[in-house]
Order: structure tokens, then sequence, then C-alpha cells
């Protein structure tokens, strides 16, 4: 009975690591994914800061090129940001998720392991019940014996009297 307890356990567990490592390589992904995305943001930021000082007009002032070229760098920013925010959310939703899954894992396991406490309490109940009714079954053994050599001891000593009784008379 103890080994399949022991198989399930060790199984349950097993399964609950896989569930957990691959949770957690995914949200390593998107982590990683997040990351490049910042990088690309602090790239593209670079190439804002350079096209704000780029100043191709006549007597060093900037061009509508200019600005529409610092424009559409600050878009690609702002398109960037967004994608950042999706993916951070869904990093979060990762988290709440591994969150969730840890309380669901912590409440089964509780429930499991008052469950096998109370399988080892009805299964020590049992023994000492069986230990009495070995203790009353040697105590019975024990009557019937010393009752058989009672017994025994009178059928001996009956025997004894009448011998003697008849070689008394003869």
């Amino acid at each position: 009975m103890i080994r399949p307890l022991l198989l399930f356990i060790c199984l349950s567990t097993t399964i609950n690591a896989l569930a957990v490592q691959s949770d957690t390589s995914a949200y390593q992904v998107q982590r990683l994914k997040i990351n490049a995305l910042l990088a690309e943001r602090s790239a593209k930021f670079g190439q804002y800061d350079l096209s704000l000082s780029a100043r191709t007009g006549i007597f060093g002032l900037q061009t509508k090129n200019d600005l529409k070229n610092s424009n559409e760098i600050l878009r690609g920013i702002i398109l960037n940001d967004n994608n950042i925010f999706r993916e951070l959310k869904v990093l979060m939703n990762y988290k709440d998720q591994e969150v969730q899954q840890v309380q669901t894992n912590a409440g089964n396991n509780a429930k499991r392991i008052e469950s096998y406490m109370q399988a080892i309490k009805k299964l020590q109940d049992q023994n000492e019940e069986l230990k009495k009714k070995t203790a009353v079954i040697a105590a019975e053994k024990n009557t019937e014996t010393y009752s058989i050599l009672f017994l025994i001891l009178i059928i001996i000593t009956g025997g004894l009297f009448f011998y003697s009784k008849l070689r008394k008379k003869a």
C-alpha cells in the first residue's frame, strides 16, 4: 500500500515540476523579448537624439525633412513603447498565472497531506485494534492451555486414586 502511494507522490511532483519548468521557460522567453524591445527603444532614442541635432538647412537651421525624420523616429519610439507595454502585460499575465498555479498547488498539497495524515491515523488505529485482538487471543490461548493442563492433572490424580483403591482391594 505504501509503494503505490510513494509512486503517486513522485509522479505528481515530477508532473508539477515539468509544468513549472515550462511556465518558467515561457516567462524567461518573454523577459528576453521585452529586453530586446527595450534595447531597440534605446537605440531609436539615440537615433532621435542625433536627428534633433541634424541641421541640414541654410545657416545651420533644421529643415522640414530634418523635422520629419525626427518625427518618424519619435513615432517609431512610440510604437515600440506600445509593443513594450503589450509584452509587459503578457509578462504580468504569466506572473499572475504562476502565482495562481503556486496557490493551487499549495492547496492541493495541503489536501493531499491532510488525506495522508488521515490514512496514517486510520492505519494506526487499525494496528492498535489488531494488537488488542492479538493480546486477547493470546490470553485465551493461555487460559485454554492452563485448563487443559489442569484437567490432565485431575485425570492423573483421579487415575492414581482409583489405582490405589483397586490395589488395596486386591
